[in-house]
């Protein structure tokens, strides 16, 4: 990721694989300055391989960049790898004597250090704004933890490198590691680490699914009964599993993979599966492309999924028949994390350009009916969860690429005239909950 020469540089330059794809895959539609188009929006007509192949050359460019393919990073502490407004390799340490004593009250957000080998309880501040907020807890979880959930009994299921970790987040305890059954090397830290990545939990509350990346090849979804806290079944999938989510009635699982372009449906009960394609960019550059899958979100009331891409196409699944739709986004930035609120408002982070022509890192709120507002955010950011009420959202600043920061930016969801609020916490922090 340093220097001025090689795939990077072709990258930055404007003529990168993203400005070739964008010849060859022309966005759907101008680009609003604040609000996108409708969601009634037609689906988007892709080119043919014809169009495509010309890409191709410039796509294979990016082999080793970003999220995308296996660059090689700077360790967590590491000078240079902190973002605007931050000391490099600063870690806010947790204050004791802001850590309440009994049980952790409700709004406290809790963050996986992927650049340590703990989770972090956070204090947000006033009324939940950042604003006098501040780190008050650490408890080990396990080396590099990435994703995260929460149950309604308040045990924390995280996502490491060697297992996931059960948290007691109301006494601030670690109470089990479970192993992973899948061999995923050797346990080590950086973007492309082994083991667990998305992380979801069954609405019923009896099994937690992890998506287990398997550096070079296909992942795999295991499956964990919450009660005996033991793995009870595994099934394949694609590669790099980023995210895991469950159908609202929860007969189905789905993982994103990240590197293979397409969304692994997972049957509950029987384990069986079937792969879908999501790739509005097309496939060409395999691992060298940045144009793959990254988090998604189901929505409730229809049960189909909402990938972001880039910050200017929102692919739509339908699980059921494995067709995408395609609506425009307005962003025009790389983009990560996505979350829903209670009204059906879907947040997205963008986490910075990749192109010379790309927009700043960005909060998309988007509202239902297809409207946007760009919330600009101070460097890097990875992943959002949004506050019960639906007014506020706080967006991580880890960053699975080099440029993350540590600390949480608060959104007020409500004040469009209002600054966000930088809130520094944990170690490189990536998956978020608010307990």
């Amino acid at each position: 990721m340093t220097g001025d020469h090689g795939p990077r540089a072709a990258l930055l330059s404007g003529h990168g694989p993203r400005a070739a794809l964008r010849e060859a895959f022309p966005a759907p539609g101008p680009r609003a300055a604040g609000r996108g188009a409708g969601s009634s929006a037609p689906a988007l007509r892709l080119p043919g391989p014809r169009a495509r192949r010309l890409a191709l050359g410039l796509v294979a460019a990016a082999l080793l960049a970003g999220c995308s393919a296996g660059t090689t990073e700077a360790a967590p502490d590491a000078p240079g790898t902190a973002g605007p407004s931050a000391a490099a390799g600063t870690v806010a340490p947790p204050d004791p004597s802001r850590a309440p004593t009994g049980r952790t009250p409700d709004g406290t957000l809790l963050v996986a250090d992927f650049g340590g080998d703990t989770v972090t309880f956070v204090d947000p501040g006033k009324d939940g704004s950042g604003k006098g907020g501040a780190p008050i807890a650490s408890v080990k979880a396990g080396t590099a933890p990435y994703g995260l959930v929460v149950g309604e009994d308040g045990r924390a299921w995280v996502a490491t490198a060697e297992g996931v970790a059960v948290v007691d987040t109301r006494e601030r305890t670690r109470l089990a590691l479970v192993p992973y059954e899948t061999e995923s090397g050797p346990v080590t830290t950086g973007e492309y680490r082994g083991g667990g990545m998305g992380i979801a939990l069954a609405p019923d509350g009896k099994h937690v699914y992890v998506g287990v990346n398997v550096p070079g090849g296909d992942g795999v979804v295991e499956v964990i009964d919450t009660a005996t806290r033991e793995v009870t079944g595994t099934a394949p999938v694609g590669m790099r599993p980023f995210d895991v989510d469950v159908s609202p009635d929860g007969r189905e699982v789905y993982a994103t993979d990240h590197d293979s372009f397409d969304v692994t449906a997972v049957d509950a009960g029987s384990l069986e599966t079937r792969r879908m394609e999501v790739a509005p960019y097309g496939t060409e550059g395999g691992l060298g492309s940045w144009l793959k899958p990254h988090y998604a979100v189901v929505r409730p009331e229809d049960g189909k999924l909402l990938l972001p891409f880039e910050g200017e196409r929102l692919a739509v699944l339908d699980p059921r028949t494995g067709k995408v739709t395609i609506e425009p986004m307005t962003a025009n930035t790389h983009q990560h994390g996505a979350a829903l609120a209670p009204d059906g408002t879907l947040l997205v982070v963008g986490t910075g350009p990749i192109g010379s022509d790309d927009e700043e890192p960005s909060l998309t709120v988007r509202a239902p009916d297809g409207t946007e507002r760009v919330v600009p955010l101070d460097g890097p950011h990875e992943d959002v969860a949004v506050s019960k009420d639906g007014r506020t959202a706080y967006v991580t600043g880890g960053f699975t690429r080099d440029g993350y920061w540590n600390g949480i930016t608060v959104v007020d969801l409500d004040d469009e005239r209002s600054e966000p609020v930088r809130l520094e916490a944990g170690n490189r922090p990536l998956g978020i909950a608010i307990l």
